[in-house]
């Protein structure tokens, strides 16, 4: 089975939902379809379905979350090596073909958040930056064709500690 890969933030994350859903949100919606039951006939009940929905889902994502809790390995980000791109890191890293400046934290692919700044050590880029170091340029397959340039210019544990480039 394939290890689950979290940050420690990802892992707090997941574990607040998980004691959330089974503490809060399974108490709301028992609550829900115990309402909908005193209402009378179950049969044309659209809140008495609307809970039991509401509540299987509850019940499908605390199933989810506990898969990934149960084979979970937690990288410390504390004790990244900042000589290179590794799970847990931010680097800025410079789109050579626009010249723009993108910044990302590489994390597993269960906390990826494309949105947030967070890849996929799995996804292309993700994958191709593990191992560079700061100066660095990376090649990557363009879904569309072609090769994308990344070059490294930071790495970066948190933002307190950043080592740039001289280049």
């Amino acid at each position: 089975m394939k290890k689950n890969i979290l940050t420690y933030e990802g892992l707090k994350k997941y574990e607040d939902e998980l004691q959330d859903l089974k503490v809060v949100k399974r108490k709301e919606v028992a609550q829900k379809i115990k309402e909908a039951r005193e209402q009378g006939d179950l049969s044309e009940n659209a809140e008495y379905d609307a809970a039991k929905d509401e509540q299987r889902d509850i019940e499908a994502r605390i199933e989810e979350l506990e898969k990934i809790l149960k084979n979970v390995e937690v990288v410390v980000e504390d004790e990244a090596d900042l000589d290179r791109v590794s799970i847990g890191c931010k680097v800025k890293i410079l789109d050579v073909e626009f010249d723009e400046e993108l910044e990302y934290k590489i994390v597993g692919s269960t906390e990826a958040d494309s949105l947030a700044g967070k890849i996929s050590n799995e996804s292309p880029v993700g994958n191709a930056l593990l191992g560079a170091r700061i100066g660095d340029t990376v090649e990557v397959e363009a879904p569309q064709g072609g090769v994308l340039e990344y070059k490294v210019l930071a790495i970066d544990r948190s933002k307190e500690t950043l080592i740039k480039s001289t280049f």
